[in-house]
């Protein structure tokens, strides 16, 4: 098959018609979506991959540091969110039975537990061995209660989903204007030339998206984030010496801070952050079925859910942390249209391969942040679009109710954002609560369209929304 992308139905809700380039029955067909050859494959899964690194590797690295660990160690909670990242993406995009949601979904650990686990390694009485312990605790919790989580669907009707996915990506904007400023902590954050090579790259992108055409016009944040690396390179932001220094092969261990410990109040901490964790999850895929045109229903939600919480249990088995669905690759997908879980599945093998070959890890972190930046501006931006174009569809007209949701769940969600410092007078346990403002943004929704709307809205009326919104995006 060429590398060039083209178009092919898509067999059942949920399930690719199997291996890229087998035929696809014209009786299962639902919606269109992207198939593509071997190397082009390879190069968006790549693409998926320099996305989301920067965050992936963030959460070892903050709390590696919050813990004084010496830099060997650092090094090893890296390369093993990388190795059980990897796992846990294969095992939402490829699946296992009755495990996984069966879209290109990517994984990497959540920010929501990093307070409370920076809090439990700093205790003399818990330390390291103690977060894994109860990271292992909380997968197992959220494998158990992902069935009750699946069928909340009915409380996500098109103005609630819309209105979370408005959220995530005006949150997510956040971290692409701080990357694109050469990232938070950074001596020059601000400097112009952080700036000009974040406006390059952002106008790479928008040039390829313009008048580029199939494989090039999918990959189109791959090259911009290449060539802005390039320039990067010509004015010494890009640093090779770790590259040099790290070795080609090594294997990641489980336990190899030794056997984990439980401790009850702890297990209890991430269990409710594994909530808030499958919670952002419910809207993110919601999100990807509305870019993807594959709906979602119940089971399948409990499916992904359940790989969230597999996802956490390989992360305590293998030294790291919680996982959950990547929101920024979401835009991704809606950046480059290519909408196979198989991009996933590579981007999952990537992983694999960045965690065991700790010189090609080094490569990957080469990437400078303000690089990365102008990328995520398009990349998030396309998030809160998705939700726009869903909200697009939801009647105001003739119930004006539903203004009262968008807005005030919209404001809620903007709490975190715009004043960090809002709810520190409130008990420490609730902080990884009233931190997220996702799910700040998906209570007030919910309960709003509860208050005014009832249970009325379907899922046919949801089905009824995604058509609408797909023929005026046709038009």
């Amino acid at each position: 098959m060429s590398s060039a992308a083209r178009s092919e139905p898509l067999a059942g809700p949920g399930h690719d018609a199997g291996p890229i380039g087998s035929p696809v029955p014209l009786a299962a067909a639902t919606a269109p979506i992207t198939r593509v050859g071997p190397l082009a494959l390879g190069l968006l899964g790549l693409q998926h991959v320099l996305v989301m690194y920067a965050g992936a590797v963030a959460v070892p690295l903050i709390v590696g540091r919050a813990l004084k660990l010496p830099p060997e160690q650092v090094a090893m909670l890296v390369s093993a969110d990388l190795f059980a990242g990897g796992l846990a993406t294969l095992v939402q995009s490829w699946g296992l039975p009755g495990i996984g949601v069966r879209m290109p979904v990517m994984m990497g650990v959540t920010f929501a537990a990093v307070t409370p686990m920076i809090a439990m390694g700093s205790s003399p009485e818990i330390g390291l061995t103690g977060i894994y312990g109860a990271v292992i605790a909380a997968g197992l919790f959220a494998l158990l209660v992902a069935p009750l989580i699946g069928r909340l669907l009915p409380l996500f009707p098109p103005v609630v989903t819309g209105t979370i996915i408005l959220v995530i990506g005006i949150s997510l904007m956040r971290v692409g204007v701080n990357w694109a400023a050469g990232g938070l902590g950074n001596p020059r954050y601000g400097a112009p030339l952080y700036l000009a090579i974040a406006a390059f790259v952002l106008c790479v992108i928008m040039a390829i998206t313009r008048y580029g055409t199939g494989f090039v016009n999918s990959a189109s944040v791959l090259i911009g984030i290449v060539a802005g690396m390039i320039v990067a390179g010509f004015f010494g932001l890009v640093d090779l010496g770790r590259v040099a220094g790290a070795p080609w092969f090594d294997i990641v261990r489980p336990f190899a801070f030794g056997l984990p410990t439980f401790d009850p109040v702890s297990i209890v901490t991430l269990c409710i952050v594994m909530i808030v964790v499958m919670i952002e999850s419910t809207g993110m895929f919601l999100a990807l079925s509305e870019i993807c045109a594959d709906p979602v229903d119940a089971a399948r939600l409990t499916q992904g859910l359940r790989g969230d919480g597999l996802g956490t249990l390989i992360g305590g088995l293998f030294n790291t942390f919680p996982y959950t669905s990547f929101s920024q690759n979401i835009g991704l997908v809606g950046v480059t249209g290519v909408r196979t879980r198989y991009v996933a599945v590579v981007g999952g093998v990537i992983m694999l391969g960045l965690g065991l070959v700790p010189k090609l890890a080094a490569l990957v972190e080469a990437v400078p942040q303000c690089v990365l930046g102008g990328a995520g501006l398009v990349m998030f931006g396309m998030v809160g679009a998705t939700g726009a174009r869903i909200l697009g569809a939801v009647d105001f007209a003739g119930n004006r109710n539903n203004l009262f949701v968008v807005a005030v769940s919209v404001g809620f969600g903007m709490i975190p954002l715009v004043a960090p410092s809002f709810f520190k007078e409130m008990p420490h346990a609730l902080h990884p609560l009233l931190e997220s403002g996702i799910l700040l943004c998906a209570l007030s929704a919910v309960v709003l369209n509860l208050f005014f709307n009832g249970l009325g809205t379907t899922e046919a009326a949801r089905a009824a929304a995604i058509r609408q919104a797909k023929a005026a995006e046709a038009h």
